[in-house]
Order: C-alpha cells, then sequence, then structure tokens
C-alpha cells in the first residue's frame, strides 16, 4: 500500500495552513493525503450512553473541522486523493502512531488550546522528536509558506551522519525544481584563540578547512536521480541555530537532521533544532537519522 502523507489538523488557522503545505507537498511527492483530526472524546463518547439518533455537538464540530480541511485541501490542490479521519486517541499519541506507515508527518507551529501563545505548540515539538519518520512544522509568515523563495536550506552539523537529511533536502529541491543551499555554523571556541595560541584569522582559516572537509564527506556522493539538484556550499561564522534561523529568511523550507537517542525514546532534537523549530521564517523538516 502507498504510504500517504499525514497531516494533524484541529481547526486553528496554523493547523489549516499546515493542510496547504501538505497538499502541495503530496502533490510534488504524488501520494495520497490522510487529514487526521484526533480527540479522546471519541474514546469517551463511544463508552457514554446514548439514546440520542442525533450525533453530539462535539462529533458535528470535529466533522466540521475534517471537512474544512479537505475542503481547502482540494482547493490547493484540485484532484489531490484526500481521506480524512476522527481518531479517538490523544493528538500527540495518534500521529506518532501515523507516523509509522506515514512517508511524513505534517503539523501546524501552534495548535488551539490553552498553549497556543507558545513559539511552537506541544503536540508540534512532541512528535517533531519522537516520530519515526520525517516531520514537517509549517511555520513562517503565511506568504512564505506556499514556498516562492526556489531554495532549500540544510543545516549541516558535526556529526557526519546526515544521509537522510541530505536526501530528504536533495528530493524536495528536485520536486520544487530549486537548489540546495548546505549551510555549516562554526565559531572559535575561547581556548583556541588568545595570546599564546593562533590568532583569530588562523583559527577562522582551520574551521572554514574542517568544513570543507566535512562538506566533501557528507555530500559528495548525492545520489544519481539528484544530480541536476544544484548544491551551494556556504559556511557561517556564529551559533549554528541562529545561522540557520537567518538563512530561512530566504528560504522555503529548513531540513536538519537528528540521531535516535541510546537507550532512550525519541530524538537528539539538541539547542540547534529547538532554536530553528521555535524561530524559523518558513517550515521546518526534522528529518531522523538511523
Amino acid at each position: 500500500m502507498e504510504q500517504p502523507l499525514v497531516v494533524g489538523c484541529d481547526g486553528s488557522e496554523s493547523s489549516l495552513e499546515a493542510v496547504e503545505w501538505a497538499a502541495g507537498a503530496a502533490a510534488r511527492y504524488d501520494c495520497p493525503l490522510r487529514i487526521v483530526y484526533a480527540s479522546r472524546w471519541e474514546r469517551y463518547e463511544g463508552h457514554l450512553p446514548d439514546l440520542s439518533t442525533e450525533p453530539s455537538a462535539e462529533r458535528v464540530m470535529e466533522e466540521q473541522v475534517i471537512g474544512v480541511a479537505a475542503e481547502r485541501a482540494n482547493r490547493c490542490v484540485p484532484g489531490l486523493k484526500v481521506t480524512t479521519h476522527l481518531l479517538p486517541d490523544d493528538p500527540t499519541a495518534a500521529l506518532l502512531e501515523e507516523a509509522h506507515h506515514a512517508k511524513a508527518v505534517v503539523v501546524g507551529h501552534r495548535g488551539r488550546g490553552r498553549l497556543a501563545s507558545l513559539l511552537l505548540g506541544s503536540v508540534g515539538l512532541v512528535v517533531a522528536a519522537r516520530a519515526r519518520c520525517p516531520v514537517v512544522v509549517v511555520r513562517g509568515r503565511p506568504n512564505r509558506v506556499p514556498g516562492v523563495m526556489r531554495k532549500v536550506v540544510l543545516g549541516i552539523g558535526e556529526g557526519r551522519r546526515e544521509a537522510a537529511a541530505v536526501a530528504f533536502a536533495l528530493r524536495e529541491a528536485a520536486a520544487r525544481r530549486c537548489e540546495v543551499e548546505a549551510v555549516h555554523a562554526w565559531r572559535c571556541g575561547i581556548g583556541e584563540v588568545s595570546e599564546h595560541k593562533a590568532p583569530h584569522s588562523e583559527c577562522r582559516a582551520e574551521h572554514e578547512r574542517q568544513a570543507g572537509l566535512l562538506f566533501e564527506e557528507v555530500l559528495t556522493e548525492q545520489p544519481a536521480e539528484y544530480r541536476q539538484v544544484t548544491v551551494k556550499r556556504r559556511t557561517v561564522e556564529g551559533p549554528a541555530g541562529a545561522s540557520l534561523v537567518a538563512a530561512s529568511e530566504s528560504a522555503d523550507l529548513v531540513v536538519v537532521g537528528a540521531r535516535w537517542r541510546q537507550g532512550r525514546v525519541g530524538l537528539q532534537l539538541g539547542p540547534v533544532n529547538h532554536t530553528v523549530l521555535h524561530h524559523a521564517q518558513c517550515p521546518v523538516a526534522v528529518v531522523p537519522e538511523s
């Protein structure tokens, strides 16, 4: 069975923007779109006695929400195969379960509950940290979400295990017919530059040299199907998180990798990924590395 692109929707404007982004992505990936609304009320309602033949107000609201979401998806991409699903579960748990069978999971950056004022909603943060497939958090100004900058930014860290993130960025760029900008940030440590050690110019030269080696190792083996994608390499002196946030100003998507923690449930998002997820000016994809 073909893997769908899954998008969570709770009726908030942020989630509906995520639905629109997901519709465009499903068209690019040539896969069906699965819209999910999850609520514990569905579980409780099934166990309560109900002599009425009329649906509950909660059920009517849920059907309206998911119906509006499907309508927006079809308006964005006419003819797209869209299915809607009401799931009797906590939204986070439901999306994590969906991730086992999804090409990717898409969420908005804010919900409609008491935590809606946070920079990134709790559902989006937990799903991004624990899902087994790529997770896209749709954020940024509404006019930026559709993608008009013709660039995908790929964050390259120090770990040299970026294969999944690289492949995701290349696939997105190929589908969008745009370029990839691979960004690696570095800083001279306090102990690297002192009166008795190398001056800043030498420190900078060494970090630039190391960055070149890192790019060669991570980006050299570009899959044949993506060789037409232009990959530009850029090094930045400064904090990695802030550098990627700055790069997001001129990007349609920022892609970052995350590694599984040994002996724990979840990914190592780390401070860099947290910064990008909370402050990027465009959608962010968190791609788990094996």
